[in-house]
């Protein structure tokens, strides 16, 4: 319980001192946030990317500076446990005019959890839930820039309007032909109402409203809104990208959940956004994509760590409402990785094992860096996002015994039974997706051939978009993939990974001799970063049907051409371009096919 009185003079200045931590760390993210505007502008890519992964380590380095300062000016180690709770009374005043509540309360949990034993873990001395509500924030600051802008264009100024929101974000670029795409993305809200605007009745609330900041993430611009008639509201996302001219253009036109939650995807880099209430933008997203977790949308928005604790009320919530056990994970089990589930949760949790077979020459310390790698890196799609979490208390009740054996055996260091609790020191949680090798396994005992067709295709596909990003993965076998829920395959084992610019791929020599050639063992030198694509049909081709349909769109991964010419590509600064959407859609290749069309006629 709360003490009755703010006893403690000290308690006052280690929470106003927190809140400077955190002010400090969000003035600087979103100072970063809103260069990327200026770096879209230039084509800097790289500077792009690079400020990408250098935002991600801005909360670490701003916890462990707050920690330091509790430590060296307040003596924090000395607070008694009474003085603390008065530490988070006085936190929670200083936070009610504050724009972004919710991430101070998980700043504050960050710093006091590296402060305190994890046992204080509880409602007295951290935010497990919420302290200050998030809503109507705005309506306190009527001078802010609002969160959205709100257009009422009639049926004659509907593509005067359009243009108009395009222009309002004021890049200093040269479009292409903005009036070209406008009508375009037009047409496209037109197929997507299955009606002419001409007969599209427009009520009186018919409103177009648009996000105020520009959404970047790689070489892309995102304008993000809704458009509103009567009772109807329709997700809209407009890509701005560049021509090979250096003009701008409107990609495509997005007017689906589903759409969305593609460009959203958890297995893509974090998005740079210019917001000054991130909660209003959080709810603005969630009015467009109502099935997307409100964790995953702070993560898209590079808030990862409110993310993380989002996650984790919701995973305590499920765990109360629940009364299934967790599970060693189907599927062929992992070298260095022990991964466990809880089957009526749409999530896996992954510890780094003890010690791993001879073949897998690594440490945990190297596979940790792999992960943080991903998390840096831009997943363009095709690498799950995870969760990263230290401590984490487990009812023992809800594990399997194997489990708990399993655990015990592969994982000793890292678990500990405190209590009628299992005190895991380090996992890794990640979404479900169904593993590659089950679903090609299921669809073949099915005689569904479609199914597989695809499957092999956009497993391909994915290891192309890698191979764009510079990921080699190293273990391409088909168990390392997902499918997930709109039937994209992800990549999710990552302590094999390399950059491709650090790989050197080879063809397999050609044997001097007979005894060379009938060796069953490698006869050739083989260096640590050496690859031989060759050699990977073997391993992941022995279905005659599955090998007929790789064969017959990606024989080019066997081919070490292939990937030394990407190589190389990326080695000279080359950039790749990979979409959130299929190539089909982009109003470049309509107008290509459109062309065709009328030729062949």
């Amino acid at each position: 319980m709360f003490p009755h009185k703010l006893t403690d003079s000290r308690a006052y200045d280690v929470a106003n001192a927190m809140l400077d931590g955190f002010n400090r760390h969000y003035r600087l993210f979103r100072e970063a946030s809103a260069a990327a505007k200026g770096r879209f502008e230039r084509s800097d890519w790289h500077g792009q990317q690079r400020a990408q992964r250098e935002r991600i380590e801005f909360y670490d380095q701003r916890v462990n500076e707050a920690v330091d300062r509790l430590r060296g000016e307040f003596h924090v180690d000395e607070l008694s446990m009474d003085s603390w709770q008065q530490v988070k009374l006085h936190y929670i005043g200083l936070l009610t005019d504050h724009h972004q509540p919710e991430l101070a309360e998980t700043f504050f949990n960050s710093v006091t959890a590296k402060l305190l034993h994890r046992s204080y873990f509880r409602n007295d001395f951290i935010f497990v839930r919420p302290a200050v509500s998030t809503e109507y924030i705005e309506n306190d600051e009527p001078t802010a820039t609002p969160t959205y802008r709100a257009y009422y264009p009639t049926r004659e100024t509907l593509h005067e309007t359009m243009a108009r929101i395009v222009h309002n974000f004021q890049l200093s670029c040269e479009f292409d032909d903005l009036q070209r795409d406008v009508a375009a993305v037009l047409e496209a809200l037109q197929a997507r109402v299955n009606l002419r605007f001409s007969e599209w009745r427009l009520r009186a609330n018919f409103q177009i409203q648009v996000l105020s900041s520009l959404f970047f993430r790689n070489k892309g611009a995102y304008l993000v809104g809704k458009v509103i008639n009567g009772f109807t509201e329709i997700p809209m996302c407009l890509p701005l990208l560049y021509t090979p001219a250096g003009k701008l253009v409107i990609d495509t036109a997005l007017f689906s959940e589903d759409e969305l939650l593609l460009v959203f995807s958890f297995a893509r880099a974090y998005f740079m956004v210019d917001m000054e209430i991130p909660s209003a933008y959080v709810q603005f997203l969630r009015s467009l994509m109502p099935r997307k977790p409100r964790a995953e949308l702070y993560n898209a928005l590079g808030l990862q760590k409110h993310g993380k604790n989002l996650f984790y009320r919701d995973l305590l919530q499920h765990q109360r409402h629940s009364s299934d056990r967790f599970r060693i994970a189907p599927g062929i089990k992992g070298m260095v990785m022990l991964v466990f589930d809880l089957p009526s949760f749409p999530y896996v949790f992954k510890v780094i094992k003890d010690f791993y077979p001879p073949q897998k020459d690594t440490t945990r310390e190297q596979i940790k860096g792999k992960y943080l790698l991903v998390k840096q890196h831009d997943r363009v799609g095709r690498m799950a996002d995870t969760l990263e979490y230290s401590n984490v208390a487990f009812p023992r009740s809800r594990f399997e015994p194997e489990l708990i054996d399993e655990l015990k055996h592969f994982c000793g260091s890292l678990v500990e039974e405190d209590g009628d609790m299992l005190v895991i020191r380090h996992l890794y949680i990640e979404r479900r997706m169904i593993p590659l090798n089950i679903y090609l396994h299921d669809a073949s005992e099915a005689g569904d051939g479609e199914a597989i067709e695809r499957a092999v295709v956009e497993y391909g596909n994915a290891i192309k978009d890698l191979v764009a990003a510079n990921i080699f993965p190293g273990d391409m076998l088909w168990k390392n993939f997902g499918v997930t829920r709109h039937g994209k395959v992800v990549f999710y084992d990552y302590d094999e990974i390399e950059y491709i610019t650090d790989c050197n791929f080879r063809r397999v020599p050609t044997p001097r001799n007979e005894e060379e050639e009938m060796s069953g063992e490698v006869w050739y030198a083989v260096g640590p970063k050496d690859v031989f694509p060759e050699t990977f049909g073997p391993f992941l081709l022995g279905n005659p049907g599955v090998r007929e349909v790789f064969m017959k769109h990606h024989a080019d991964l066997l081919d070490a051409a292939f990937w030394q010419t990407h190589k190389d590509r990326i080695k000279a600064g080359h950039v790749h371009d990979v979409f959130p959407y299929e190539p089909g859609k982009r109003f470049a290749s309509q107008r290509l096919a459109g062309e065709l069309a009328d030729l062949s006629h």
